[in-house]
């Protein structure tokens, strides 16, 4: 990310809700009394990654519509969520319904890991199309280049 978009705050920005999505699956782990051992800890590396790559398609579409749109940040976002927004809903969808397959298996550490995969992209989904949008109209403020005016 840090490639890509070169910006400290937005990149920040952009880790919140994925981070946010891990944290609650850590919590679910904690309530349902699921124990931190290496087969659960990949939950955490497998959903980070797939989670930061719909962050990276959507700011990527952030950022070149508010480029084309003049630099109007809300117009860009509404115009991204509805672009990206079906992709990562369907990549999510498909992902998790073949990650729930592993709730199926007789083995308790591969149940853990198909439930909690499952649900934290599930989570994660909601977060980058909800609150990611929101901390980019918060928080992005565009360079804008300099408009000349004639006298």
């Amino acid at each position: 990310m840090a490639l890509l978009f070169a910006n400290v705050r937005m990149i920040i920005i952009s880790l919140i809700p994925n981070l946010l999505a891990l944290m609650i699956t850590a919590g679910l782990m904690g309530y349902f009394g699921i124990p931190l051992k290496a087969s659960t800890a990949l939950i955490f590396s497998i959903t980070f990654g797939i989670s930061v790559d719909n962050s990276i398609r959507f700011f990527g579409q952030v950022q070149a519509r508010t480029k084309s749109e003049q630099f109007f940040v809300p117009l860009s976002v509404s115009e991204s969520i509805l672009e990206t927004g079906k992709s990562i809903i369907y990549t999510s969808v498909v992902l998790f319904a073949g990650f729930i397959i592993f709730a199926f298996s007789s083995f308790g550490g591969t149940i853990a890991l198909g439930v909690l995969t499952s649900t934290t992209l599930i989570i994660s989904m909601f977060t980058n199309m909800l609150l990611l949008p929101a901390l980019i109209m918060t928080f992005d403020r565009p360079k804008k280049t300099k408009k000349i005016t004639h006298r």
